[in-house]
């Protein structure tokens, strides 16, 4: 495999944080994850980047950073690359986004999921009735809601569900359906 292709962002990359600027002297990063869970992010030395919105053109970006060591710090992650030799390398970097391949994630436990598998389902109801396709989720504190875009009557209807085991019975990611215990008038 060329060099070129090892560093062209793979198929199923995923949007996982974004720098927040430098860390110290020595050119470390300090970057904002997306998901309370930092560990797909450590399950990954390879970390592809996209410009942030108003990157003035002409101005040099890695597209790969080949993370050396990265350690949670707060609400944060402060990790350094081999791409990043001093602070103003690191500081160039602020605000671009942080993808990684889904392949590099860690595997879920029983019963758990990953919000980027989920979108895009199908979520059906005992009865058999369609409410439409997962949009997005939203997160409560004490669980995840599923929210649900389906249509009635040609005009888009959104459906919250709670992603708790009272309201869903079988997430079924080979299938691409999730199957939940909720009356579509509610």
């Amino acid at each position: 495999m060329d060099a070129g292709a090892e560093d062209a962002l793979p198929a199923d990359a995923v949007e996982v944080a974004r720098v927040m600027g430098a860390w110290g002297i020595k050119g470390a990063i300090r970057v904002k994850p997306y998901a309370a869970n930092v560990q797909a992010l450590f399950s990954s030395r390879r970390w592809f980047l996209q410009p942030p919105e108003g990157l003035r053109p002409g101005q040099p970006m890695p597209g790969l950073l080949r993370i050396t060591q990265a350690r949670e710090q707060g609400d944060s992650v402060v990790a350094t690359a081999q791409e990043l030799p001093d602070r103003t390398a690191a500081e160039a970097l602020r605000g671009a986004r942080v993808l990684i391949s889904r392949a590099s994630f860690p595997t879920p436990g029983e019963g758990e999921f990953y919000w980027i598998d989920l979108i895009g389902l199908a979520v059906t109801t005992r009865e058999g009735v369609a409410l439409g396709t997962v949009a997005g989720l939203i997160e409560t504190g004490p669980h995840c809601v599923l929210r649900i875009e389906g249509r009635v009557d040609g005009a888009v209807r959104e459906t919250l569900v709670p992603f708790v085991e009272a309201y869903v019975d079988r997430v079924d990611l080979p299938g691409r359906t999730i199957h939940v215990d909720w009356d579509p008038q509610d």
